[in-house]
């Protein structure tokens, strides 16, 4: 039993996929550890970005290969603030931004894992 309750437990952890941080927590990290931040931004009621979620974001391979490479960081711009000053023409937008918080790529569009994965793999 007490074997079941953790396997349970354990395939429950990762069945959020991405783990998604504030843009000041991101700020923080990137001091420890330097990697990129990626902006995801997004609009409550927009259906590529709910798309990218499903097809991209919630795959577990694809979960661990972006956290692997970057800070991730979710801006809803029906609720939240927008750093830097960046005013996205459409969602969803990603930005990735380095330690001098510099916008060193950005890109729109709802994308496959193959094809987020080809934009993003050279991206340091």
């Amino acid at each position: 039993m007490n074997r079941l309750v953790c396997v349970f437990l354990l395939i429950c952890s990762h069945a959020i996929a991405v783990e998604w941080i504030g843009y000041e927590e991101a700020l923080r990290v990137q001091e420890k550890n330097n990697k990129i931040i990626m902006i995801d931004v997004i609009r409550t009621n927009c259906g590529y970005c709910s798309n990218m979620e499903m097809a991209v974001f919630e795959d577990l391979y694809m979960e661990d290969w972006l956290e692997e490479r970057f800070i991730l960081v979710k801006i809803n711009l029906d609720k939240d603030y927008m750093p830097l000053g960046i005013k996205p023409v459409m969602t969803p937008s990603f930005y990735f931004i380095n330690n001098k918080q510099d916008i060193i790529k950005k890109f729109i569009g709802a994308w496959n894992i193959e094809d987020f994965k080809s934009l993003t793999r050279n991206i340091k």
